[in-house]
């Protein structure tokens, strides 16, 4: 399906207590959009996407948390039970927006465009798994699409550039 959108900053998104965050309060920034998961074999990941984020977070870069539900219903929790679980378990301190759908006829925009800007495996713009990362530049070119396996801490190069 392909993306209503322009630019990553033509789209809001729902913070956890559903009030609208234009994307465009991300402008000039180094984004990080990542769909995570509190009960994902990747969940551990939660702590060097934090630590990314404290390393960066003055340096204009952010880290933009979607709850997803759509692998193995591995985020059955509502957005306050989420939010909760990140910050006893992990110390996030980014924000984590409300859950949403990245695949099919309910996807939201951010990442239908997310997805066909950065296309996956052999052309594939759906996404595979929880914790599939979207590296943005300051300009909102998606400047890569990170496997799930790929870990923050192996990103750092690549944000310091964009940096």
């Amino acid at each position: 399906m392909p993306s209503p959108l322009n630019s990553i900053y033509e789209t809001n998104v729902q913070d956890r207590a559903g009030h609208p965050v234009p994307m465009e309060s991300y402008r000039g920034k180094v984004l990080l959009i990542v769909n995570v998961a509190s009960r994902c074999g990747f969940t551990p990941q939660y702590a060097g996407l934090q630590k990314l984020y404290e390393q960066y977070k003055d340096r204009g870069f952010e880290i933009l948390g979607f709850p997803c539900n759509q692998f193995g219903f591995q985020e059955p929790g509502s957005d306050a039970e989420i939010g909760e679980f990140c910050s006893l378990n992990y110390g996030v301190t980014f924000p984590v927006f409300s859950k949403i759908q990245v695949n099919g006829s309910e996807a939201i925009p951010l990442y239908q465009y997310l997805k066909q800007e950065s296309p996956g495996l052999l052309g594939t713009e759906a996404i595979k798994w929880n914790f599939t990362k979207f590296l943005v530049n300051r300009d909102g070119k998606v400047i890569g699409r990170f496997a799930p396996n790929a870990s923050p801490e192996s990103l750092a190069s690549k944000i310091e550039e964009l940096l």
